[in-house]
């Protein structure tokens, strides 16, 4: 039977051929390849490394990942930070880059498996989306101007982003000429390619092209265009890197930053195509099918492996529908590798250098950055912050900046109180709706009825506080006050001291406290800090209605002030 495609599993149901996804595979395959040769490059390790992390992902995915089309690969953000991180620390030794930068694919995968085993899968990410995407968009600045030197056959640079762009402009005028052509022209190809034939690799037969004119006219003797001298032939063994517990400490906070940033790239790729196919993201399978692709990576000598958000389209646009699809592309990496590798001698460096810049400028979301600047500024600060914070600082401290602006925006928006004020629809006993967007909806008089919109916790409590009393408190002629906290499934201490504090308060202002909608576990935490004591078990109801229509009697009597029957008092 044939393949199950519909949830992207390994068991077969008649679902359908395999060949769609074989074929799919095949254009995969004519896409990863250049990336993989080009992102190895700017990682700063041979060529062949792109590939050895196919090798390990593509079939490691297969087996445990879960989303159906998802592509686990080297992406660019990914490989220009190991670079960042790395080689500050190898002090130029290339041994000691190899060693270092398997190690930081060995504890960041270590990162995704104990995630995803201790099941952090959804709080994980904790970048906000546009505080993400003006990182990513930094990123896409940092790693255009840390390629442009192979479009103009130049030396790199030195320094930071913009250090690097003043030297290759003062250095115009001896940029090599054949290299900026041949780079130019294969950039244009690549978007013409893509725009015109979606469906054809456009890598693959741009660095075909550009192997087939480098070799005609000579480009490396004659022109002295940088090329690819040659790749590694045959299937790589393991790798036994050594290192010691200081290379451990100085490479684990980057594996951290490196985890977090990848699998907030990969949820994104996986979610935005599981309703398509009609699957759910398991976030915690995830995290560990990545954390087993960076092990294998690791011991095979790879880049670090993420979700790469534009192959996943390329792979649904040549129509994969199951994960078929990669372990058709990691069968013809292996071939490649055996057998294929010397025709990619004689690449010209500037053609790789296009692969990256075409890949990144797609990753620089100008119209994302309009949108949050016209329906959210300070979002939009937030994006800009993270953007100038890779450009101006570099990525590391980019990505601190980055994390703190999310933490920031989670603590301001978490630290509001947002208190609604409830009243009854007229002639519909049962709705209790939001005054300020029912206008209609009335409130009883002397009753109060408030709910809390997000959850009370430590950071608010104090404002919470003195929001109620501003609103029930001496003057206000409120003789009850129905609350209503049904987004907090539990309590911390700071806010159940605070609601026991503001039942005493109200008591002495003879305002009976009626709370609803409590969760088992916070009215558990209310009993054991004494709260229940001062507001009474009476006083308890599952929901508005029921509470209104229990004290609505004695407010119209006259009798439902704090000490009135039913307050509660001990």
């Amino acid at each position: 039977m044939p393949f199950d495609r519909r949830a992207g599993g390994t068991g077969r149901t008649a679902a359908g051929p395999l060949w769609p996804d074989v074929l799919a595979g095949l254009t995969l395959w004519g896409v990863l390849v250049p990336e993989a040769l080009a992102y190895a490059g700017m990682a700063g390790l041979p060529v062949a490394a792109g590939l050895y992390t196919l090798l390990a992902s593509l079939p490691l995915y297969f087996l445990f990942g879960g989303s159906p089309v998802l592509v686990c690969a080297a992406t660019s953000a990914e490989s220009i930070m190991m670079a960042a991180v790395v080689a500050p620390l190898a002090g130029g030794d290339p041994v000691r880059y190899a060693a270092l930068t398997a190690l930081l694919v060995l504890l960041t995968g270590l990162v995704f498996l104990v995630s995803g085993l201790m099941r952090l899968g959804r709080v994980t990410s904790f970048l906000s989306k546009p505080v993400m995407t003006g990182f990513i968009s930094g990123l896409a600045v940092y790693i255009a101007a840390n390629q442009l030197h192979k479009l103009l056959g130049l030396p790199r640079g030195h320094g930071d982003t913009f250090m690097q762009v003043l030297q290759l402009a003062a250095d115009i005028g001896r940029c090599n000429q054949s290299a900026l052509a041949v780079g130019l022209s294969a950039l244009a190809l690549l978007f013409a390619l893509e725009r015109w034939t979606p469906r054809l690799p456009a890598g693959f037969c741009v660095m075909a092209l550009g192997i087939a004119v480098s070799r005609l006219l000579d480009l490396e003797a004659r022109h002295g265009v940088e090329v690819v001298r040659g790749v590694a032939t045959g299937l790589p063994g393991l790798v036994a890197p050594a290192w010691g517990i200081a290379d451990v400490r100085a490479v684990f906070p980057a594996a951290v930053g490196l985890a977090l940033v990848a699998f907030s790239q990969a949820l994104g790729a996986a979610e935005s195509y599981a309703r398509r196919f009609g699957s759910r993201v398991d976030a915690d399978r995830e995290l560990r099918a990545l954390g087993l692709a960076n092990l294998g990576s690791a011991f095979l000598g790879g880049l670090l492996a993420g979700g790469s958000m534009s192959s996943t389209a390329v792979n649904v646009a040549a129509g994969a529908r199951s994960r078929v699809s990669s372990l058709a592309t990691a069968v013809l990496v292996v071939l490649t590798l055996c057998f294929l590798t010397p025709v990619f001698a004689g690449l010209p460096e500037s053609v790789l250098g296009a692969v990256v810049m075409h890949a990144v400028i797609k990753l620089f979301k100008l119209g994302e950055l309009r949108r949050y600047r016209a329906i959210n500024r300070y979002e939009f600060v937030l994006s800009l912050i993270a953007l100038l914070g890779v450009v101006v600082l570099d990525i590391l401290p980019g990505l601190v900046l980055a994390v703190s602006a999310s933490l920031l925006r989670l603590i301001v928006f978490a630290s509001g109180v947002g208190l609604s004020v409830l009243g009854r629809l007229d002639g519909c006993a049962v709705a209790w709706v939001d005054t300020a967007l029912h206008p209609g909806a009335r409130e009883i008089p002397g009753l109060k009825a408030l709910r809390m919109e997000g959850a009370l916790f430590f950071a608010n409590a104090e404002k919470f506080h003195d929001a109620v009393l501003a609103r029930c408190g001496a003057g206000t002629g409120v003789r009850v006050l129905v609350l209503q906290l049904m987004a907090n499934r539990r309590l911390c201490v700071t806010g159940a001291d605070m609601l026991r504090e503001l039942a005493g308060e109200l008591r002495a202002m003879s305002v009976r406290l009626v709370l609803v909608d409590l969760a088992p576990q916070a009215l558990r935490m209310l009993r054991d800090d004494g709260v229940m004591e001062i507001v009474g078990e009476d006083n308890v109801y599952p929901s508005v209605e029921l509470a209104a229509a229990a004290v609505e009697g004695s407010l119209v009597a006259g009798a439902g002030g704090a000490g009135g029957e039913g307050s509660g008092e001990a």
